[in-house]
């Protein structure tokens, strides 16, 4: 466990290219959740045994001395051989992890460099003359303080933060206000020796700074940018890290005349915007349809072909809308349909999900996964459970966290933290890093949406654990552990659930009068074969009462 858990993050980085690790990395999530399923087993047994079956309060008592508790013979016998089957498991895998060539990482986030450059052709951007306009403002605004003056804008991944950015970059108004235009890609690394080195050499064309010193590189920047008056782009900031900021933040108010000059930073993150920045970020929004539609067709067809193919334009419209109102989703679309002109094709992608398409590297999903990648762990798991919910659903954040805590998916509580303390800073850091947006606040828990497309993220990097099941579904892998029913059409329990053991999530929604037999069904499918189920969720259900048998779920 030790030699895997060393290596596991470069695991996690490499499954993308490599099937035989991925499907390495399935079977070590599978032992895991069933050696977690054993250890339970062995806390709710000490339990009975030492406090008695009919404790009032048993859910909430410590398991203090597991070794004092007589266990019964059949028991006992029973955990060895799930035990000694775990174990063999583990060591079979233990073998074939050796096989890849994986490496020691810390466990920080990180994502992998991109470039990008200054230059945007104004024709290739559509819908973006207001915020282009916006910002342009902003930056011949004169600056009213001592700080830096920093424009931040923030957005989900596509929906043109750096495009918006290259615009005001390359307007003759801004090139005019600023003899000097620096723009650089920070990325992941910020790394201050290597930003000022990439500051010199976009100034001074070519200047090799290898070798020199912090200090050295401050001294040859203000020499360079003293009494200038310029524009500085940092395009895709995701460090989190203040001090790092604020050292960065000092050596550029050592240069005269600062307040003249304006910066740029364009993030996903609202943290990094308000650690950049004291002003409000410009939080940049979805383009409207009619828009969206004028992009895709610029990217599904040569100029003026469109007209050759009413019959396209009208299933365009329907794909059109599945992206949102982001960028890149419609450009992707549309480049996957360019000089397609078959009708079947069109029908194809207007009825797949986004994220079972096939996309390049800087097609969405790949850019939308940047994201994913970049939080930690715990919230990756979190974040994937979220795809449990149907697209354009409200979520109330006491429910997520009730199941996020059933799952054993929040870190121990801190001194003087509750359990839901933990659930609130986890949708805040989920808030700040734009991936789900507030829409009520009622103090004691509030309610937020998703965006689609981090929806269709969500049920990606779940679908080997959660899937959403209806009248339609004819297959579910064995091993997933979180079901969601959602079809009013649903009638009795879909066979292909009643060889699965392992659930530990049921959530049953979309309930009418005429369901009651089949919700009497999957709660009776929940006591014979669920057994490890952690959560059960009832929405609007028409049943009155639960059997009495639901209290031999012991996990639940």
């Amino acid at each position: 466990m030790i030699s895997i858990k060393a290596v596991l993050l470069d695991a996690e980085r490499q499954q993308h290219q490599n099937e035989k690790l991925r499907l390495c990395m399935g079977k070590l999530r599978d032992i895991f959740y069933d050696a977690e399923d054993v250890i339970d087993d062995f806390k709710c047994e000490a339990l009975r045994k030492q406090d008695g079956i009919n404790h009032p309060d048993i859910k909430n008592l410590k398991v203090r001395v597991l070794g004092s508790c007589c266990l019964s013979f059949s028991f006992s016998l029973k955990m060895s051989h799930k035990i000694k089957d775990i174990n063999g498991r583990l060591g079979e895998l233990a073998t074939e992890w050796k096989s890849f060539d994986l490496r020691q990482y810390s466990d920080n986030r990180h994502v992998f460099p991109r470039e990008t450059i200054s230059f945007v052709h104004s024709s290739d951007v559509i819908g973006r003359d207001e915020d282009k306009e916006n910002i342009i403002s902003m930056l011949m605004k004169p600056s009213e303080d001592q700080n830096v003056p920093v424009i931040p804008i923030v957005g989900l991944g596509g929906l043109g933060k750096t495009t918006l950015a290259q615009l005001a970059f390359n307007d003759d108004r801004v090139t005019s206000l600023f003899p000097l235009k620096i723009w650089i890609c920070v990325s992941e690394e910020f790394d201050h020796s290597r930003l000022l080195k990439l500051i010199i050499q976009s100034v001074n064309k070519g200047e090799r700074c290898d070798g020199s010193t912090l200090d050295a590189l401050q001294a040859r920047l203000r020499s360079l940018l003293n009494d200038k008056k310029f524009l500085l782009v940092l395009d895709d900031a995701w460090n989190e890290n203040k001090a790092k900021w604020v050292e960065l933040r000092n050596l550029l108010r050592s240069i005269d005349g600062l307040r003249q000059s304006k910066i740029i930073v364009t993030t996903r993150s609202l943290k990094v915007a308000s650690i950049m920045s004291s002003i409000r970020p410009y939080e940049l929004k979805g383009l409207p349809l009619e828009d969206c539609l004028t992009l895709f067709t610029k990217w599904a067809f040569n100029d003026g072909d469109e007209r050759h193919y009413p019959n396209l334009i009208r299933i365009g419209e329907e794909i059109v809308k599945k992206c949102k109102g982001v960028p890149l989703a419609v450009r992707t679309l549309g480049s996957l349909l360019f000089q397609k002109t078959d009708e079947s094709d069109w029908i194809y992608i207007r009825e797949s999900e986004i994220w079972r398409l096939e996309q390049h590297e800087n097609d969405i999903l790949p850019v939308m996964k940047l994201s994913y990648n970049h939080l930690p762990s715990h919230l990756q798991r979190c974040l994937a459970f979220l795809s449990l919910y149907k697209k354009d659903e409200i979520y109330y954040s006491d429910r997520v966290i009730c199941l996020w805590m059933a799952n054993g998916l929040l870190e121990h509580p801190k001194q003087n933290q509750e359990w839901e303390d933990v659930g609130k800073r986890y949708l805040n850091e989920l808030l700040s890093r734009c991936l789900i947006q507030m829409e009520q606040d009622f103090w004691l828990y509030f309610t937020f949406k998703m965006h689609d497309l981090v929806h269709d993220l969500a049920l990606d990097v779940s679908q080997k654990e959660c899937k959403t099941v209806n009248s339609e579904t004819e297959t579910v892998d064995e091993n997933v552990r979180h079901l969601l029913f959602c079809d009013e059409k649903l009638v009795g329990v879909p066979r292909v659930l009643e060889e699965m053991k392992n659930v530990r999530t049921v959530i049953i929604q979309d309930a009418s009068k005429e369901t009651k037999t089949t919700h009497e069904s999957l709660i009776n499918l929940c006591l014979s074969n669920f057994k490890y189920l952690r959560a059960l969720e009832l929405r609007n259900s028409p049943l009155m009462a639960l059997p009495n048998s639901i209290g031999t779920l012991k996990h639940l």
